[in-house]
């Protein structure tokens, strides 16, 4: 949100009171604006949704919810109504406060928040989950550029965060403010819960933040990519908090992105844990957590200190990997991607005729190796699958299967994955198969890996220092 500056009088006029002005926000449900109020000369945020996305009469109920919640870290529903256009058609519209400020999101792309300001940030909206929950309101919609940070103009030190959009808000018994068919909440922040379609409730928001405040440290998403992509990966993993925050935030993380829901604290526990925390920052330094870089934290050797063809035979043999699979399915598409110790690797089987996009489509940016079998025999009926671009776009994704590369010690290292247009089951023949083909390829690569450590004694390994070696 941004401060309100001279309004322009020619501006449209809604409902006779409201005066548009710019928009500031924009999502597939609706438009907001920085506007007017012209009866009590005051500035708001108007959100206009388009016309036909919802059913009006559905609103009614939750938004007589949302208006009874009134909290110093909520954004305020101050005013609601409907309006006709000349061709007859009805638009919902709801008035807010206007937050001067930042939103979260905005915020972390600036750079690295000090530990201590993530602490007061989270503590304020554990107060307004607190709230909410008590209220029996869930959000369902936690995420950066929901979390707007108040700018009061005295030069406080202390940062403010107010929470807003509960477009999507569940709230007991009445039906929630979304169109049919329209996915709830946005991937990279999803619970497991939700992630399953499953039951969603008070812990579902402490998960949604839980990630939030992880990524105030590491500046990235940490279950990035698609709805499918960023889905499985929370399946299969639980967040991966930094080892070098000190012991009270990282027992603090991994209590709120618990997979077990239950075991999330919530209420006025959540409250406790995160005013201790901006206590115990308050008496000390400030943590900062930069962004993962993989290519400027693994040790490298340049080209022409080893032979070529340690690189050369485990990319011939990760070629050979998905192609194989492709025809063990008569399938269109196969791609293969590792992340070793200190490279990563991509392969990937595209048939003749098959839409450019395909070449896009990655496991990279933090999705994690998925350690067993994933099969998908028709991503158009899956729940965590239909709304994706592989299933939606001009690819029209339909069966799916993967099975991870795993090392000799058990480690998953990367996933080997078939795709086709046609719906299709995997038999556990299948499945064999595949994983024989994965272990093959990761033979390749842990003796690639032998015969770096066997040249490692005679060949110096410079230290990696930004985009300089020493």
């Amino acid at each position: 949100m941004i401060p309100t500056e001279d309004h322009d009088a020619s501006a449209p006029l809604l409902d006779g009171r409201y005066r548009l002005e710019q928009a500031i926000g924009q999502g597939g449900m609706s438009v907001v604006y920085r506007g007017v109020d012209e009866s009590l000369h005051r500035p708001v945020a108007i959100k206009l949704f388009h016309a036909g996305i919802v059913d009006i009469a559905r609103q009614e109920a939750e938004l007589g919810v949302l208006a009874s919640l009134e909290h110093h870290n909520l954004v305020s529903l101050l005013d609601a109504g409907v309006v006709t256009g000349q061709d007859g058609t009805r638009q919902r519209y709801i008035v807010m406060s206007l937050v001067v400020g930042q939103d979260l999101e905005e915020r972390l792309a600036v750079g690295p928040l000090a530990s201590r300001h993530i602490a007061e940030i989270g503590y304020d909206m554990a107060e307004a989950l607190d709230y909410i929950h008590s209220h029996s309101v869930v959000h369902r919609d936690i995420k950066p550029s929901n979390i707007l940070l108040v700018d009061y103009g005295n030069g406080s030190d202390r940062a403010r965060a107010r929470l807003t959009d509960f477009g999507i808000a569940l709230a007991a018994g009445v039906e929630r403010l979304t169109a049919d068919g329209v996915t709830t909440g946005t991937a990279a922040y999803l619970s497991p819960e939700q992630a399953r379609g499953g039951e969603v409730g008070p812990p579902s928001d402490v998960y949604s933040l839980g990630l939030v405040l992880l990524q105030c440290f590491t500046r990235r998403r940490e279950f990035p990519g698609s709805l499918v992509e960023s889905a499985v990966a929370r399946l299969s993993r639980d967040p991966v908090v930094p080892e070098p925050l000190p012991e009270h935030w990282k027992h603090l993380l991994r209590a709120m992105t618990a997979q077990d829901p239950a075991a999330r604290p919530l209420g006025a526990e959540l409250v406790t844990m995160l005013r201790d925390v901006v206590i115990a920052e308050t008496a000390t330094a400030d943590h900062v957590v930069e962004p993962t870089d993989e290519a400027a934290t693994v040790p490298t050797r340049h080209d022409t200190d080893r032979p070529a063809t340690l690189d050369t035979l485990p990319d011939e043999s990760l070629q050979r990997t998905t192609a194989m699979a492709a025809r063990l399915f008569d399938a269109p598409i196969a791609l293969v991607e590792v992340l070793d110790e200190d490279r990563e690797w991509s392969q990937s089987y595209i048939a003749e005729g098959v839409d450019e996009s395909a070449r896009s489509i990655s496991f990279r940016n933090g999705f994690a190796p998925v350690p067993v079998p994933v099969v998908i025999p028709d991503g158009s009926a899956h729940p965590e699958m239909r709304n994706s671009p592989l299933v939606t776009g001009p690819l029209g994704i339909r069966f799916y299967v993967s099975v991870p590369l795993v090392k000799h010690d058990g480690a998953p290292i990367g996933t080997l994955a078939v795709l086709d247009t046609r719906p299709r089951q995997a038999t556990e023949d299948d499945l064999a198969n595949l994983r024989d083909l994965a272990a093959l390829a990761v033979s390749q690569l842990e003796i690639r890996q032998e015969s770096l450590r066997t040249t490692s004694d005679s060949l110096p390994v410079p230290r990696v220092v930004g985009d300089h070696t020493a």
